[in-house]
Order: C-alpha cells, then sequence, then structure tokens
C-alpha cells in the first residue's frame, strides 16, 4: 500500500533558489527539491504532496505579504484537502526571524505548539486514520544579502532554536529533526538553500521519516 508525505512549509520547502534580487519567482525543479530527494530516498511505495509557501510564518498575518501566510489555518485547510497521509513533516520557523514579528525563541515556539495542536488533534489525526509527525527546526539564517534588514537580529535568535522545537518534539512524542546539522544557509541571501543543500537536506529527512 502506498503511504503519503505532506511536506509543509516556506519557501525552503517551496524550493525558492538564493536570491541576489528582489522580485524573483524562481524555483528548483523536481529532483533538486529537498522533499523529491526525500521522496527517492524512502523509495518505491511513497508519494508525496508539497506544500511549500514563500513567506509562511507559523502563526502571523503578515502586513507585507498578507493574512494569507498564517500557516495555522494553511495547515489545517492542506490537511483537509490531501489525504489520507502517513507522515506530515513540518519546517516553518524563518519568516517569524523578520524584525516586524519582535521574533524570540519562546515566540516562535508558541506558534509551532499551535500548528501542533492542529495537526495532533483529534478530528484531523482521525481524518487520516492517524499520522505521524516529523518538526524539522530550520537552519539558522545568516542576516546578509538583499534580506539582511527584514532579518536584523535574527541569526542569533534562528541560533537558539533547534533545542526549543527540540523540546516541543519531545513533549509531543514526535519526531524531530535539526536541519542546520547537515545544511547551512546560503551566504548569498542567508537565508535559502542552494541546490546542494536541498539534496543533503532531503536525504536525511527521508532517514529521519524510515525512522519514526
Amino acid at each position: 500500500m502506498t503511504r503519503t508525505l505532506l511536506a509543509y512549509g516556506d519557501s525552503n520547502t517551496y524550493g525558492t533558489p538564493p536570491i541576489s534580487e528582489r522580485g524573483g519567482h524562481d524555483r528548483f525543479g523536481p529532483g533538486i527539491r529537498w522533499p523529491s530527494v526525500a521522496l527517492k530516498y524512502l523509495g518505491a511505495g511513497w508519494d508525496l504532496v508539497e506544500e511549500g509557501l514563500p513567506g509562511r510564518t507559523t502563526r502571523f498575518a503578515d502586513p507585507v505579504m498578507g493574512a494569507h501566510m498564517d500557516g495555522q489555518p494553511g495547515l489545517r485547510i492542506a490537511l483537509q484537502s490531501h489525504g489520507p497521509i502517513d507522515v506530515l513533516s513540518l519546517m516553518l520557523g524563518t519568516n517569524d526571524l523578520k524584525s516586524r514579528f519582535c521574533p524570540t525563541p519562546t515566540r516562535i515556539a508558541a506558534g509551532i505548539a499551535g500548528l501542533l495542536d492542529i495537526a495532533l488533534g483529534e478530528d484531523l489525526q482521525a481524518r487520516h486514520g492517524g499520522f505521524q509527525v516529523l518538526l524539522i527546526c530550520p537552519a539558522p539564517v545568516l542576516e546578509t544579502g538583499p534580506f539582511a534588514a527584514e532579518f536584523l537580529g535574527a541569526r542569533a535568535i534562528s541560533s537558539q532554536l533547534a533545542p526549543v522545537y527540540r523540546a516541543l518534539a519531545e513533549a509531543r512524542r514526535i519526531g524531530f529533526f535539526d536541519a542546520g546539522s547537515v545544511v547551512t544557509s546560503c551566504a548569498e541571501d542567508g537565508i535559502h538553500l542552494d541546490a546542494p543543500a536541498h539534496q543533503a537536506l532531503g536525504r536525511a529527512i527521508g532517514a529521519e521519516i524510515l525512522s519514526l
């Protein structure tokens, strides 16, 4: 029987390449984006649903990019639009680091907790016949390139997120993976992953999913 992975996240799940100038809408192709790399690692018998949206936050309606950047209603929509799924990978938090959201590790963790409340709730678990969750902490940002002003102070805050995410995962009894343990954000824009990083991350996440 085919199993399904739903990859939910932001631009690094969508596959946005590093950006030197703002305004583009480029995307890495299938086979480069980490979710499709993970699918290949998982092998036969797996299917993939990609739900990456550039700019998505854990819980904030972005005054610049739009209210639909709030990841919580988006997650509920995704889980009601697809299925049944067997594994949900959840990698968000990078966009919460924008200075307009007054980021702290605790505030970002609260957004993640809200997403987990949705995913692990009885209604959606029952809808899919039960599914596992892999919480992924994004790699720290570097505060460089065209987005540096928006992410002022984010490097220090993002470097503190992995232990907080891990604690949440342990408390909820779900899987956890620290993306920063295998990849770094590209120095070109300090936020996005380059093609080799997508490959490395996809293989690592595929291995984590098989160990759930």
